[in-house]
């Protein structure tokens, strides 16, 4: 891999003199806030959103990461579950959310004098049904790492090179999507599916999502994983730990793990929603 697309990064970041960026913690936007220090320095700020549809797990390694590059963060409460279109969870749910958050972080730009709000969208993103990538072209907010064509496979390696401890970290998207569109979001739901995959981070799966049907979880994990799930002391103790959290039917996806499992059948069929 040449470095033209860091090239092309850097000048993007650059020209833009000063930036606010959507921080998450995740791979994508580490590796972007990494860059925008060393080509902005005191001129970048990370902001990152903390309510009850993100992990707090992610939270805190959002401040970690932040505070040991030396980068001014904001950690700010966000109240999406008082947004009505979000919470009915319908399709076009991260439009909602992201046309309200970054609203959010465009205020908060301002009141600090920064040129750009941006965002660690990547060039493998449009692939994706995301109709909170809309959302971010109705405000005007910048995807740097989609302008300059870094896919997710050169971030990764891009970040193994810098010695990010990122470099390899795996997507943790926001709660809500661990539930099909049409079931209602709750502060109860979303701590209880939290809850349950803190439990199963015990037992090391490379990659895994709970994914919540009514009283049916439906557990994703990678297929060489699946041994461990079937390991009868393993496969005991995850049906008695979910059922203790009020799921009634436990199951494994034959299919296994699979990045936004929830969004297959738009991905060939768009909705209109996703062009707002």
């Amino acid at each position: 891999m040449g470095e033209s697309k860091l090239f092309e990064l850097q000048n993007i970041l650059r020209n833009m003199q000063s930036v606010l960026i959507a921080y998450s913690g995740g791979m994508d936007s580490s590796f972007l806030l990494k860059v925008a220090k060393d080509i902005l320095n005191e001129n970048v700020l990370a902001v990152t959103a903390d309510s009850e549809i993100y992990s707090s797990v992610e939270t805190e390694s959002a401040r970690k990461f932040a505070a040991d590059i030396g980068v001014n963060h904001i950690v700010v409460k966000t109240n999406e579950l008082k947004n009505k279109e979000f919470v009915k969870n319908s399709p076009d749910r991260c439009f909602h959310c992201k046309l309200s958050l970054y609203g959010e972080f465009i205020k908060i730009a301002e009141a600090h004098h920064i040129n750009q709000v941006i965002d660690g969208i990547n060039f493998d993103d449009k692939k994706d049904f995301r109709p909170g990538m809309s959302a971010a072209t109705k405000l005007k907010i910048r995807s740097p790492l989609l302008e300059a064509g870094l896919t997710k496979d050169d971030i990764s390696s891009y970040s193994k090179k810098m010695n990010l401890p990122t470099w390899n970290k795996l997507p943790n998207p926001c709660l809500s999507t661990r539930f099909p569109y049409g079931t209602t979001l709750t502060k109860e739901n979303l701590n209880t599916v939290e809850q349950a995959e803190i439990q199963l981070a015990r037992y090391h799966f490379k990659q895994f999502r709970l994914r919540i049907h009514d009283n049916i979880a439906r557990l994703e994990i990678l297929p060489e994983d699946m041994k461990i799930a079937f390991n009868e002391q393993n496969r005991n103790e995850i049906v008695n730990m979910l059922k203790g959290f009020g799921y009634t039917y436990i199951t494994i996806d034959l299919e296994g793990y699979r990045t936004g499992s929830m969004n297959e059948k738009f991905r060939i069929n768009k909705l209109p929603s996703d062009n707002i």
